[in-house]
């Protein structure tokens, strides 16, 4: 490492807590796979146990932490192949649901793993099958020991779409220096927003290169549409999705559909579980509805379809003339909404956004999203005549931040061996 890679004895500290917690690995992965929480098939991979042969040639291994970050990387990998056709990619993320997701969503010449947890043992296994040629970490996950391992065995790092709130800033002050030593072991650092730079800078020292190049949601592909699946839902005059939802999106989408919207609402449950709450509540309502997990397809007549699938989202929006984005209706603090935009979507949500938030101030800056806070808001705001007019505006918005995306490809293509 060169000199201002340096590893003060905070970092030092967080690294020794790890190696300390090694033993205890394999019973909490255990734990995990008892409650259904780990892949039975590929829990050895959160050991540094590869369950894929390394692809020969330049590897570029990416990582995000959930279903959103891993599909929202696949726009950079596109950028990057146009421009390196010889590139092979190496996503790792750290939740069930995004392996499973990120599988009906695979990039070209693209592999998917589970991270190796931050201890010695599993961060050497991983790095020594895998060997990348650059690693690059996105929006809030940097793991201390795979960075400074990289650090230390010349493995150029980058960390894009990087987003610290606030709160999360002043909880990483305790650490000391612990987090601007580990963010300067960066070689490229692209933060989504002024705030997030900021915080970066503070940390690593007002010398640190810090670009702002936006969301890398903003601009990733959209989701895929299974040609099948679209030929079982019905051609109804008006659809709309509540996506990713939480009890309380639910709650109030069913409110608004009982209100009389004329149309089909699709329910894209966050947690699976849910589609007997929502099943029950649609009882409760009198609302005509079917699930997808029993293979019951709507037709023209039922009001709430129950899409209680995953990786089929994708076919969910480009059914819809409109979307509901979970978790903005309750602490979640929203989810995802450039997904509806990208497959022309207008997009409505909930008061609360905080995990979202330069995105939407974004999308509202351009008149591309309704704030709602009630279920007789949801339906005026479906009512809506320019419906189109907002999904048009937000792909305008989509196609400014594709300019933030390739100037974060170019910085990584520098970075890369020739």
């Amino acid at each position: 490492m060169t000199p201002t890679k340096r590893i003060g004895p905070m970092l030092r500290l967080v690294l020794g807590a790890g190696a300390a917690l090694q033993p205890l690995a394999s019973p909490m992965l255990r734990r995990r796979l008892a409650r259904g929480k780990e892949d039975p098939d590929r829990v050895r991979e959160k050991l540094g146990h590869a369950s894929a042969p390394r692809p020969g040639g330049p590897l570029v291994w990416l990582h995000g932490v959930g279903v959103g970050e891993v599909m929202a990387l696949r726009g950079l990998i596109a950028a990057l192949s146009v421009a390196r056709p010889d590139l092979w990619f190496l996503v790792t993320s750290s939740a069930r649901s995004s392996g499973e997701v990120f599988a009906a969503n695979l990039p070209p010449r693209t592999i998917h793993q589970y991270l190796a947890l931050d201890m010695p043992g599993p961060v050497g296994r991983f790095l020594d099958h895998w060997r990348p040629d650059l690693a690059v970490w996105s929006d809030q996950e940097v793991w201390p020991r795979l960075a400074v391992t990289c650090a230390r065995r010349g493995i150029p790092q980058a960390y894009v779409a990087a987003r610290m709130t606030d709160a999360s800033a002043k909880a990483r002050a305790r650490f000391g220096r612990a987090y601007g030593d580990l963010y300067g072991l960066m070689d490229a650092i692209h933060a989504q927003d002024e705030g997030t730079a900021g915080h970066l800078r503070d940390m690593i020292g007002d010398a640190a290169q810090v670009a702002v190049s936006g969301s890398l949601k903003a601009a990733a592909a959209p989701l895929a549409a299974l040609p099948d699946v679209q030929a079982r839902l019905p051609d109804c005059a008006f659809t709309w999705v509540a996506a990713s939802a939480h009890r309380a999106d639910i709650d109030v989408a069913l409110q608004a559909q009982a209100m009389g919207v004329e149309g089909l609402l699709i329910i894209a449950p966050r947690v699976l579980g849910d589609a007997g709450y929502i099943a029950q509540s649609c009882e409760r309502l009198g609302l005509t509805h079917c699930l997808r997990s029993q293979n019951a397809w709507p037709d023209t007549t039922t009001q709430v379809f129950i899409a209680d699938s995953f990786g089929e989202l994708g076919c969910w929006y480009t059914a819809a003339d409109a979307a509901l984005i979970g978790g903005t209706f309750d602490g979640t603090e929203g989810h995802n909404p450039w997904e509806a935009a990208a497959l022309d979507c207008a997009v409505i949500h909930g008061p609360h956004v905080a995990n979202f938030r330069s995105d939407f101030a974004q999308l509202h800056g351009a008149g591309a999203a309704v704030e709602v806070k009630t279920a007789r808001q949801i339906v005026d705001a479906l009512g809506r005549s320019d419906l189109a007019d907002i999904a048009q505006r937000a792909r305008d918005v989509r196609d400014r931040a594709a300019r933030g995306l390739s100037v974060i490809a170019d910085d990584l293509l520098g970075l890369l061996p020739r």
